[in-house]
């Protein structure tokens, strides 16, 4: 049996092109809903858009400090894995549901999938880094996405032996979502955008968002940037974010501020947006998939391999900066190779497991 933890919209989509694959061949598994953003309720539309199963268990530990969240995951995913006894579970990514379910699991000795291994933005102070650094470590099969991430794994001492280079399962999803979505929606028709028309943002990362000097930094620059390029700034807003950018009392006319959107929604205004900026990791990758340029409101990223093919370039907080990093990004031809894989990086995890179910 296969267990499938997940806690965070991002690794519903990443995790998705592996449970459809469970789903294909037949295969004993479950999937556990940690609740880590969102209680399962709230998580619910995601599951159903990407027409996925239902979790078989619902944890709701919702939010909480690193330690208590951490804790309550570990205690829950423990109760589950005594019931189920998996012979593998995976985890994706780097949230606080993948290293308490990767210490859960491997406490109980059962072996441990570590999708989307070997990233590292080496910094410390992020606690995602840390998530993924502990995780690793104790993985017994790491599905690094890139050759990069391999030698990661390599330079920190991890046997060759445990690292699978599989490619991401964003690319699979990405190609699979797109699918479901041009029956699902037409968002661009129903916000009157024009293809490659409009700049497209997402902010939320707890250190730009909850800084008010960085926050104020990306107000500003994203007001210069729609200042001199005439094309609407379309902006869905975090709850989070959007109270901060109250508490600053910014007025950002001209921005165009919307509610967040499904993932269906959001993938059709990213695949046809002009260039995105953006603090998170995955949009980097959707976007290099998707040949959209980016410009990353980050001093580092663990996705460097964006930055080597030239899809992305890290633009920091500054408002400056911000302008000159959209300037150059929106120049460039669209003309790289997506480095993360041909979307079989679901088949190739799936395939491993089952191998090791007769180990």
């Amino acid at each position: 049996m296969i267990g499938i933890l997940l806690g965070t919209r991002p690794e519903i989509i990443k995790m998705s092109p592996i449970i459809r694959e469970c789903e294909r061949r037949d295969l004993d598994y479950f999937i556990l809903h940690t609740g880590q953003h969102y209680s399962y309720e709230m998580d619910r539309v995601f599951f159903e858009e990407l027409e996925l199963p239902d979790p078989d268990y619902n944890l709701d530990v919702g939010s909480g400090t690193h330690a208590g969240q951490t804790a309550k995951i570990m205690a829950g995913v423990e109760d589950v894995l005594i019931k189920e006894s998996p012979g593998i579970v995976l985890v994706q990514g780097d949230t606080n549901t993948v290293m308490a379910g990767a210490l859960a699991a491997s406490k109980l000795h059962i072996r441990v999938g570590h999708v989307e291994a070997g990233l590292r933005s080496f910094n410390r102070r992020m606690p995602e880094e840390i998530n993924r650094v502990v995780t690793d470590h104790i993985s017994d099969y790491l599905f690094a996405p890139t050759e990069n991430a391999r030698m990661n794994l390599l330079a920190e001492g991890i046997d060759d032996k445990k690292i699978c280079v599989t490619g991401n399962t964003v690319v699979d999803a990405v190609y699979q979502s797109l699918e479901i979505a041009k029956k699902r929606a037409d968002t661009l028709k129903d916000l009157d955008l024009e293809p490659r028309n409009y700049f497209l943002v997402t902010a939320h990362r707890q250190e730009n968002v909850d800084n008010r000097a960085r926050l104020r930094g990306i107000l500003e620059g994203l007001i210069e940037v729609q200042k001199e390029f005439p094309l609407p700034v379309v902006f869905p807003v975090h709850p989070r974010t959007e109270k901060r950018i109250k508490e600053l009392g910014i007025e950002v006319n001209g921005l165009n501020l919307t509610k967040p959107f499904g993932f269906l929604e959001f993938l059709q205004l990213e695949s046809q947006a002009k260039l995105v900026l953006t603090d998170s990791g995955g949009v980097q990758e959707e976007t290099c998939i998707l040949g959209v340029p980016c410009a990353t409101m980050r001093y580092d990223t663990e996705r460097p391999e964006t930055l080597d093919v030239g899809s992305n370039i890290l633009v920091g907080t500054d408002a400056e900066t911000i302008l000159e990093g959209v300037r150059s990004a929106a120049a460039r031809k669209q003309s790289w190779k997506n480095p993360y894989g041909d979307g079989i990086a679901g088949k190739m995890i799936v395939m491993v497991c089952t191998a090791a179910r007769t180990q």
